[in-house]
């Protein structure tokens, strides 16, 4: 199929599709307003970071409204839905791993109309060709219309949220059985605190996305058959399960903390009833020779034959009798 476009223009996608199957028509992205296309075709035009210039072109020619066209300009939108006469405007919040623990994020949005579908990605590093090439190879639903690449983009946009998550749940499996074995080092709480704080920030960025889904498969919207909303439905599952995840491993990274102090509070305990019973063994020898140690001149165990052997016998017996008793109350 022939691209054509008069500016450059960051286009990735440039498709028209008849009953499910690519158009050989050439399209020009022109900035002229287009005619409605007939019934079961519809363009797909992908753009990657444009600047308002570029944006005022598609926007002349798809009618898109400017308060859409503003709010796909700026990356640090939330996720939302927006209701512009026939025309449907979403955004998508994407995400990935970045240096260290942190997350990367990006934005998609997505301007559905009966007959087309205008995609804009601004700092989203997953490029849209693999799941381009994978509906194209499924013509009986790529017939069903715009929506349905819709459904299908989101769910690619929800799907790289699992990733992020494994990765992180790994990591923090592995801080919860080191917690388990010795108390965190500073520099592992102060991580553990981190990642506390990038969850809550991933809650905050991505969990808007559970209302959009919920309201893409619920609401009668314009440009999404009734039909459709099945799909939706199944984005939504998937935008729930993510959370009620990042929902656990929040739970998880409270409580190693608290864990390890409890833990640790037991090992002191441990080793202060170890201390006190060896001191309490020791105390006996000590007294003792102590008191045998005073100097005085009528001690008639000094001058006793067998004194000597005497005390040692007494102090080993009592220190015995008293290591006994220690170790059957697990103190020893």
């Amino acid at each position: 199929m022939a691209l054509c476009h008069t500016v450059t223009m960051p286009i990735v996608a440039l498709r028209r599709y008849s009953g499910g199957n690519p158009d050989p028509a050439e399209i020009l992205l022109d900035g002229e307003v287009r005619r409605a296309l007939p019934r079961h075709s519809f363009d797909w035009v992908g753009l990657v970071n444009p600047d308002a210039a570029e944006m005022a072109l598609v926007q002349r020619q798809f009618g898109l409204h400017p308060l859409a066209v503003e709010d796909a300009l700026n990356p640090t939108q939330l996720p939302k839905v927006e209701i512009y006469g026939p025309q449907l405007f979403l955004v998508a919040t994407t995400a990935a791993s970045g240096e260290g623990d942190k997350i990367e994020y990006g934005q998609t949005a997505l301007f559905l109309g009966p007959d087309f579908l205008v995609t804009v990605r601004n700092g989203s590093t997953r490029p849209h060709t693999a799941l381009r090439q994978r509906l194209e190879a499924q013509p009986e639903r790529l017939g069903e219309g715009p929506d349905y690449v819709a459904h299908a983009i989101l769910d690619f946009i929800v799907d790289g949220y699992q990733p992020i998550i494994d990765q992180l749940e790994d990591l923090v499996q592995a801080m919860e059985e080191g917690a388990i074995n010795s108390f965190p080092e500073s520099s592992t709480i102060r991580r553990i605190f981190r990642l506390r704080r990038h969850m809550r920030r991933f809650v905050r960025i991505i969990g808007p996305m559970e209302e959009v889904c919920e309201r893409l498969a619920t609401t009668d919207l314009p440009a999404i058959d009734p039909g459709a909303r099945i799909w939706f439905r199944d984005v939504l599952d998937h935008v729930r399960r993510t959370m009620r995840r990042v929902a656990g491993l929040r739970d998880t990274l409270a409580s190693i903390v608290e864990t390890a102090s409890l833990l640790e509070q037991h090992r002191q305990g441990d080793m202060t009833r170890q201390l006190a019973a060896w001191a309490a063994i020791l105390a006996v020898p000590t007294a003792i020779a102590g008191i045998y140690g005073m100097n005085f001149d009528y001690m008639p165990e000094l001058h006793h034959r067998w004194g000597y052997p005497a005390v040692i016998g007494v102090i080993a017996l009592v220190c015995g009798g008293l290591w006994l008793r220690f170790r059957s109350i697990d103190w020893l």
